[in-house]
């Protein structure tokens, strides 16, 4: 039982080997920094940039083509600077330098607010968003691979962020400013993904973890609200992943092993230095341990994901880039395995994800930059569900969905003041359903027939972008703009404005603040099972935020922000008017059920308070200190507000870490929130039927207790010559709290009880 398995590795060890030769120990190693310093407003290479490791006597400037190598650089762990004159100076945290390898760092320096001929203008550890004035964070890769608790996760990352609940150790749906997992979007080197996950939720956008391999990984930019409009069909945040390059002088390799699995890298060079290819393969081994040591009386698990990066320069101003992503996933309990675990289903789930696309980029110097990608995803299910306590059939489910999608987003430079994005995207969507729910009754305990979706479903996705970026004052920035999008489908069409500004008051204080219109149509799953769904209105949400944020120090930045949500058009299902319908994969099933007709004009509510605490390591400690106070809330078919299964109320977390020495760290996270709402058991309608009812007079009255856990982390660093080792030992829940994960009706029992979370 796969429940068994993470608890055999409650503490776990990790092991990364990276290799470019034989392994041969001497007291004394060395490897190099390469990379490119690029004006972030043009990507154009800045020539005669200084770049300098700091409390080091080490350095240099950057050439022609804004690139630079550092050699000689002794094993550790530094802050790389970048100055440039007219320019705000950029400190890089978190690069770490191992033997005999080179480590690529790119650089985009921002232009800034005072001009001043021979000054080089002083900066800080942490560099905007461009795309979000208010509620964007930004993680490494080493901030990533080093996070108690998140495996390598990068949607476990972000849930240390205030903005984000953490609801459920078993999945790392985000659940962002009381919005639902549905409301997420990724994109990975500006290509949407649907979901970046392994055992994706159809129609939303969580997993079991994460597919992306955090090796690839050049940086995140997690944005919570106010994003730009260049992202659309999305209501809640944007996370964006940049791929790093792979290494264009010699070819590397690495092995490596944790709690999801094992798997390696390779990199290496393409035409002499034209280009370069990274690709990497994992692989989870619960089902090999299995084969040798009884966990249980079904298979656990399995899954396994391939990816790739390749990127080639057609000249100095314009470049080709290709990724492609694939991950395969089985799982098969069978009704023993179901009944030991608190299952209450049992079955077969199999699902395939695929995405690639190509991306070119093009330079025109002072004027700006165009960027057009084409990607194309696919995800095929395969799940069959019987109820533990009776053996009655709930879900077949044979399902293809697949997309393809043009998108092409640029930058105009009009003058020091004056600059102008825009562009606009084309999506082919072609979902293809043989869906069959069982007849059993539904939530409320009310008889729910048999039902079955076959049929393919079609349509285009149009949307075009703009946002116009002024400065009447050095020291403000205003942002105006909105996107259009129409999906044929259903024939919806709709405008949606945005404005954002940024006032500078001092060198260290900004004050932000952002609104706009937000729309997302609803999930194909839905609006497929009923012809009449067709012709109901796009989920929107007003969104408003205001926010300061402040230095403190030079490594460290105290934000706090305000913000509020008004949803507008969110479906209601008739058959039962008193649940919030989007919310069915937060408290019932991990997929939709079937439903008739839905009627619309559903309305929420989500505003809360944040306070964001982050100290970068600039040199041997770093941390983070989050909390949020928040409401959200929906009105029901029948006018009655009543608090989401998202309203845990309030968040704690505070994450940080200390390194010794360059061989050792130490770190921890702990997280403490509230308790989730639930609707308790009918008692009598439960037992007669031996099937969880709810109890439609208390929807979301009662609450679970109040979430907690502590994650620590030991990590050890390995040097020889020409290769590497980091071995790290990771504790999840280090004081064993019993935390629930859920309350369900136990079949066996006929009884309530209690899921506990790891």
């Amino acid at each position: 039982m796969i429940k068994n398995c993470f608890l055999v590795f409650y503490a776990y060890f990790f092991l990364v080997i990276s290799f470019s030769g034989k392994v041969q120990a001497e007291s004394y190693y060395s490897g190099s920094i390469q990379g490119i310093v690029l004006d972030r407003d043009t990507q154009s290479p800045l020539p005669m940039a200084n770049v300098i490791l700091e409390n080091t006597a080490l350095g240099t400037v950057t050439a022609g083509d804004g690139r630079f190598l550092i050699t000689g650089v002794p094993v550790g762990h530094y802050v790389l600077r970048f100055s440039y004159i007219g320019y705000e100076t950029l400190r890089r945290t978190d690069v770490v330098v191992k033997s005999d390898r080179i480590v690529f760092e790119e650089a985009r320096l921002k232009p800034s607010a005072v001009r001043m001929d021979g000054v080089t203008v002083r900066g800080g550890y942490f560099a905007d968003s461009e795309d979000a004035p208010v509620g964007a964070a930004g993680f490494s890769y080493e901030e990533i691979r080093r996070a108690p608790g998140s495996a390598g996760d990068v949607s476990r990352i972000v849930m240390s962020l205030p903005s984000v609940a953490k609801v459920n150790d078993q999945t790392n749906k985000l659940i962002v400013r009381g919005g639902s997992s549905m409301e997420n979007a990724y994109y990975v080197d500006d290509i949407e993904i649907p979901n970046i996950n392994h055992f994706p939720a159809q129609g939303a956008s969580g997993g079991a973890m994460g597919i992306l391999n955090v090796d690839f990984i050049r940086d995140v930019t997690f944005m919570a609200g106010g994003f730009s409009p260049a992202y659309g069909d999305r209501l809640s945040s944007v996370m964006s992943v940049d791929f790093r390059e792979g290494n264009r002088d010699r070819h590397e390799g690495q092995v490596d092993m944790n709690i999801t699995g094992f798997g390696a890298v390779g990199e290496g060079p393409l035409g002499n230095g034209k280009g370069s290819w990274l690709a990497s393969a994992r692989r989870s081994y619960f089902d090999l341990i299995a084969k040798v040591v009884d966990i249980g009386s079904t298979a656990p698990p399995n899954w396994g994901d391939i990816q790739a990066k390749a990127v080639w320069d057609l000249s100095p101003r314009h470049r080709l880039s290709f990724i492609g992503i694939t991950a395969d996933d089985h799982n098969a309990p069978d009704r023993d395995a179901a009944i030991a675990g608190d299952m209450l289903y049992y079955g077969s789930q199999d699902t395939r994800e695929s995405s690639a696309g190509i991306g070119w980029r093009g330079l025109w110097g002072s004027l700006g930059f165009s960027n057009v990608t084409l990607g194309w995803n696919s995800t095929r299910y395969r799940e069959k569900w019987d109820e533990t306590g009776s053996g009655i059939p709930v879900l077949r489910n044979r399902s293809i969905e697949e997309s393809i999608r043009l998108r092409g987003r640029n930058r105009l430079i009009l003058g020091p003041s004056l600059s102008v994005e825009f562009g606009a995207e084309a999506g082919r969507f072609s979902n293809r359903y043989r869906t069959g729910y069982g007849a059993l009754t539904d939530a409320l305990g009310g008889v729910s027939d048999s039902s079955f979706v076959d049929g393919t479903f079609t349509g285009w996705k149009l949307g075009a972008f703009a946002t116009v970026e002024m400065k009447p004052h050095p020291l403000l920035t205003l942002n105006a703009g909105g996107r259009w999008d129409r999906f044929t489908f259903n024939e919806n069409s709709a405008f949606s404005p945005r404005l954002s500004a940024a006032w500078r008051v001092t060198d260290r204080t900004t004050l932000s603040s952002a609104a706009g219109l937000y729309r997302q149509t609803l999930p194909m799953v839905l609006m497929s099972q009923n012809a009449e769904n067709r012709k109901l209105k796009d989920p929107s949400a007003l969104n408003y935020s205001l926010g300061v944020s402040r230095m403190v120090g030079e490594s460290a930045r105290l934000s706090v922000e305000i913000y509020r949500k008004e949803y507008r058009n969110f479906p209601m299902d008739p058959a039962q008017p008193a649940l919030f319908l989007l919310d069915e994969q937060e408290y019932r099933y991990t997929y939709f059920t079937s439903h008739g007709p839905l009627a619309g004009g559903g309305k929420a509510l989500s505003q809360g308070l944040e306070i964001l605490l982050q100290k970068k390591m600039a040199r041997n400690f770093y941390g983070l200190i989050g909390a949020s106070w928040f409401r959200t809330r929906y009105r029901d078919g029948l006018g009655v507000w009543r608090d989401r299964v998202l309203d845990v109320r309030y968040l704690l977390s505070a994450e940080g870490g200390y390194k010794p020495d360059r061989n050792w760290e130490i770190s921890g996270r702990w997280i403490v929130e509230g308790g989730a709402p639930y609707t308790p058991f009918d008692a009598d309608a439960s037992a007669a039927l031996n099937r969880g009812v709810m109890d439609g007079k208390r929807i979301n009255a009662s609450r679970l207790p109040a979430y907690h856990s502590l994650n620590l982390r030991l990590d050890r660093r390995f040097n020889f010559r020409t290769s590497n080792l980091i071995a790290y030992l990771c504790v999840w829940n280090a004081y064993n709290h019993k935390n629930v994960q859920t309350v369900f009706w136990n079949p066996v029992t006929n009884g309530p009880d209690k899921v506990y979370q790891w």
